[in-house]
């Protein structure tokens, strides 16, 4: 998918192009697959190319909208991106599943993944949930959330003490027509969805995954861990970092205008700016900033990992630590 085009100015004359071949710039394409659809969860990239920042370090960035039907980690498996945005959950079962996927920034440093439940269900706490049914992504998100399960010794299967797990959709139909008692939200998106159908704050009880020491590390970049063996790639990889991390401080920076830039990018022109405005408030409470952003906490990194190995049962997400799932090259490239 990288490749390099040379890009010359016009010159009718051989003597002229004697003196333009010197000046030839060249142009490295890279593609980004996002994990879900175009919303202000990826505006730093967005504002990124919308800003100049990945063409002044020589990059073409093709940014390649997610959905429900798109699985990041199949599509860098078959070439079809350079970098994937993962859930490094998901990343770390691919890649113990022979997918090869190395985290090479990590531009979120905080969760915000939660469990969002009807007051009137009763429940108040974690110890609410037994006899209870809960809507549960799958696709690979479903991880943390039966992590969290097996540390509260819960069954997934709907026997009696555990708790039913509902397939979510991605929506909050289940909580709002009350076939659940509680469903999968995120700080940024969902949770502002059922407030939206009629809740108030008061009528919901939230359940943040890193307060139930269950978070793991979402929204990081990644790829095919045999093409860091490039110098050219990770030179490549390098800059996109750099430029996207720069898009990142600018959306913070600028939250109104990197919603915009995404609402001129969404093609599906699914997304209201009142909405893409207030995701990317919620975001920015959700990235890394100051010196080293982007840069991997390796504690971070060690808890996501204890968290799903303690997930337990006949499938557990991972069986075994992983080994070379993280790099500092790409950061280190970048200057960050």
């Amino acid at each position: 998918m990288l490749k390099k085009t040379v890009l010359t100015g016009a010159a009718g004359l051989g003597l002229l192009v004697g003196l333009t071949a010197g000046a030839q710039a060249q142009m490295t394409d890279i593609t980004l697959q996002l994990k879900w659809v175009t919303q202000s969860q990826f505006a730093g990239y967005y504002v990124a190319q919308d800003k100049g920042f990945y063409e002044e370090e020589g990059l073409d960035v093709t940014i390649n909208p997610g959905g429900p039907d798109i699985a990041p980690p199949q599509l860098i498996a078959g070439g079809g991106a350079d970098v994937i945005v993962e859930w490094m959950p998901a990343a770390l079962a691919a890649r113990e599943r022979g997918v090869p996927l190395v985290n090479i920034a990590q531009p979120f440093e905080r969760s915000g993944m939660m469990l969002t439940c009807r007051e009137d269900t009763g429940i108040e706490s974690p110890e609410d949930f037994p006899g209870k049914t809960l809507g549960v992504w799958f696709a690979g998100n479903e991880y943390p959330f039966l992590a969290w399960m097996a540390r509260l010794g819960l069954a997934t299967d709907g026997s009696d003490g555990g708790v039913t797990v509902l397939r979510q959709g991605f929506n909050v139909d289940p909580l709002i027509q009350g076939q659940a008692d509680c469903v999968s939200t995120m700080t940024y998106n969902e949770y502002w969805q059922v407030i939206d159908a009629g809740f108030t704050p008061e009528q919901l009880v939230v359940f943040p995954y890193a307060d139930q020491g269950v978070a793991t590390l979402e929204d990081g970049l990644y790829v095919d861990e045999n093409r860091l063996e490039d110098p050219e790639f990770v030179e490549a990889m390098g800059k996109f970092v750099r430029a996207s991390m720069k898009g990142w401080e600018y959306a913070r920076e600028n939250p109104e205008e990197a919603a915009m830039i995404v609402l001129e990018n969404d093609a599906s022109g699914a997304q209201t700016e009142e909405h893409q405005v207030r995701m990317m408030g919620e975001i920015a409470k959700l990235l890394a900033s100051g010196d080293g952003a982007g840069r991997l906490d390796p504690a971070a990194y060690e808890q996501t990992v204890e968290t799903l190995l303690s997930s337990g049962g006949d499938s557990p997400v991972i069986s075994q630590a992983p080994e070379g799932a993280w790099t500092h090259a790409i950061v280190d490239a970048a200057g960050l």
